[in-house]
This record gives structure tokens, C-alpha cells and sequence, in this order.
């Protein structure tokens, strides 16, 4: 291996790494608040980059349908429960905020002509498949894991594992079995000695740059982030400090399927991606999360990168066996993990 292979392969792992340690912050911010192991975040990677592939496609994502029949059912049962309390003043509240964004995208979409739709500026194109993914988070959040909130962690990683399931069958259906790649956000390379950079890779690290900084100053600076960072660290007190944990539940599930419906856009025009790739991509972002413990938000990061270049390494030297090799990872983390931490029950709430 010569220095230019050396880093190129660097440069690849560089920006895998990114994209994994987006997806492993979004699954210590879940895990932190709900105890849920959001196993189905990869799902919104592959949602995020199909519906982009199908708007520059001129078609109509199935998506969009699945954000409308998921906010038709919240507002069933939130408008139901309003009801029988005699709330009405809320039944307006909850069909716009369950409602609205999903009809009026779906409108919006059926109204353009095939030819309209694909002709679209890419980050209109970026902003409706942002729009129609990322209120699947709290949607579901209401509708699976909301009723469920103080099951043990067994049962709410089993209502995971079946959520993911369901989530790939749904993406099949609605796009196929066919794999697509997007536009890149531009052409060109940026030659750096021996380096040749894609532009569409300079994207991916600097909106993962500032994605991270982001969510930093969130947590940091703005009360709904110090509300999530209250409820990660005791749910109990939280909702004694007047906290609303279901509200921070569909906060973070909000803001997971963002980090993955961005994800999902950034890798995409590099990659083809299969209604099924998700489940790799979210699963090596687990892993890194899993080397910050589920809980670390700079250790998950800094494992996820690990992962990503362990895997472009590995697939020079042992192509055949990478994936093994970059799953392999988790034993020794977990067993030093099991040596060196106590047992605690879990929290009785």
C-alpha cells in the first residue's frame, strides 16, 4: 500500500465515519430519553434518500402516504381522548400539528405535474423529503413506543426489532426492490496533492461538522435541548420539574429521523441505496453508539469514525470478511465493558 492508497482509503473511512457518527448521536439521544435501542434509525436513512430518489424521479413517494394514515390514526386517538375529557379547545391543535404538514405536502406533490416535480431546485427537492420523513419520528413515537413508555428496556427493544421489521416491508412496498442514487448536491473534485476530494464528499463533512455543532448549542444553550438532557438523566425528577417526557420522547424521535433523512440525502448520490441498506448503515452507527455506552455523545462519535475506518480499511485488505471485521469491534468493547462496570438494577418508576 502505497501513501496515495493510504489516504484515499482514509478519505473514505473519513466520511463513513461522519455519516455513522450522525446516526450514533441520534441513538444515544434516543436510548438517553425513551430506554429505547432505536434500532429502526437506519430505516430513516434509506426513507430519507428513496423519497429524494423519487421526487427527482417525478413520482409520488409513498411516504408522504404513510405520514398521512400516521397522523390520520394520532389524531383519532389524541381527538378521542379529547373528547371523552371534554377538552375540545385541544382538537384543533391536534389535527394541525398531526395533519397539516403531511396533507399539505401531499397536496403539494400531487398538484405538480411528473415533469414539475423532478424539475424542482435540489434543496426544494431536499426540503420536501426533509418535510415528509422527519414527522415520521414523532409520529411513531406516539403511536408504538408512547403507549409503552414504562415497559422494561426487553420489551421496548422487542417493539424496536418488530417497528424496523414493518419499516423495511414498508419500503419495499413503496419502492421496490430496485436501487437509486440522487443528483449530487455539485460536480467537480478539489485536488489536494494526492488527494482528489469529491465535492459531494466535502458536503457530507461539513454538514456532519455542522449538524454536531448544531445539536451542541441545542443541548447547550436553548431550553427544549436542556429539557432532553433532564429527562436523559432522570426521568422522574423531569417530570417533577414540570417536564413533559412525551414530549421529549417525540423530540428525540423527531430529531432522529432527521439525522437520518439528512444522512440518507448526503450519502446518496455516492452510493446506491436499496429500501433494505438502512439496517448496514444504522447497524455500524450502532456500534459506535455501543462504544460510547449509550450514553457518551464525543465516545460514540469518536466510535463511529473508528468504524468507519476500520471497514474502508479492512476492505482493502480483507474485502470478503470487512463487515465481520467492523462488527467483531463490539465484542471487545463489550466484554472490557461487562469487567469494568457494576450491575444495576433497573429504575422502578
Amino acid at each position: 500500500m502505497d501513501l496515495q492508497i493510504l489516504l484515499l482509503l482514509g478519505q473514505d473511512g473519513l466520511t463513513n465515519g461522519a455519516i455513522y457518527a450522525l446516526l450514533a448521536l441520534a441513538l444515544v439521544l434516543v436510548f438517553a430519553v425513551t430506554r429505547v435501542i432505536f434500532l429502526p434509525q437506519g430505516e430513516f436513512v434509506a426513507y430519507g434518500a428513496l423519497t429524494l430518489a423519487a421526487i427527482q424521479a417525478g413520482k409520488l413517494p409513498g411516504t408522504v402516504w404513510l405520514a398521512v394514515i400516521l397522523g390520520i390514526a394520532v389524531v383519532l386517538i389524541d381527538g378521542g381522548l379529547a373528547l371523552k375529557s371534554g377538552n375540545l379547545k385541544r382538537l384543533p391543535r391536534i389535527v394541525l400539528g398531526n395533519l397539516g404538514l403531511p396533507l399539505v405536502l401531499l397536496g403539494l406533490i400531487s398538484g405538480l405535474e411528473a415533469e414539475a416535480l423532478a424539475a424542482l431546485a435540489l434543496p426544494l427537492q431536499i426540503l420536501l423529503t426533509l418535510g415528509i420523513v422527519v414527522p415520521l419520528g414523532p409520529l411513531l413515537y406516539r403511536l408504538v413506543f408512547q403507549p409503552i413508555a414504562e415497559a422494561s428496556s426487553l420489551v421496548l427493544l422487542i417493539v424496536a426489532v418488530a417497528l424496523h421489521m414493518t419499516l423495511i416491508g414498508l419500503g419495499l412496498v413503496f419502492f421496490g426492490a430496485e436501487g437509486f442514487r440522487t443528483q449530487p448536491f455539485s460536480d467537480g473534485a478539489l485536488e489536494i496533492g494526492p488527494l482528489l476530494l469529491q465535492h459531494q464528499t466535502l458536503w457530507i463533512l461539513f454538514a456532519s461538522a455542522a449538524l454536531i455543532a448544531v445539536l451542541y448549542v441545542l443541548f447547550e444553550r436553548t431550553v427544549y435541548g436542556k429539557a432532553l438532557r433532564a429527562t436523559a438523566l432522570n426521568r422522574t425528577g423531569a417530570r417533577l420539574m414540570g417536564i413533559s417526557t412525551t414530549m421529549a420522547g417525540k423530540l428525540s424521535l423527531g430529531l432522529a429521523a432527521f439525522i437520518g433523512a439528512l444522512s440518507g440525502v448526503l450519502v446518496s448520490p455516492m452510493t446506491t441505496l436499496y429500501y433494505d441498506s438502512g439496517f448496514l448503515i444504522g447497524l455500524k452507527g450502532f456500534v459506535g453508539a455501543i462504544i460510547g455506552g449509550l450514553a457518551s455523545y464525543p465516545v460514540a462519535a469518536l466510535g463511529a469514525v473508528l468504524v468507519g475506518l476500520l471497514e474502508s480499511y479492512s476492505s482493502f485488505y480483507a474485502s470478503a470478511f470487512k463487515e465481520v471485521i467492523v462488527f467483531t469491534l463490539i465484542i471487545p468493547v463489550l466484554v472490557w465493558r461487562s469487567l469494568t462496570s457494576h450491575h444495576v438494577e433497573e429504575e422502578e418508576e
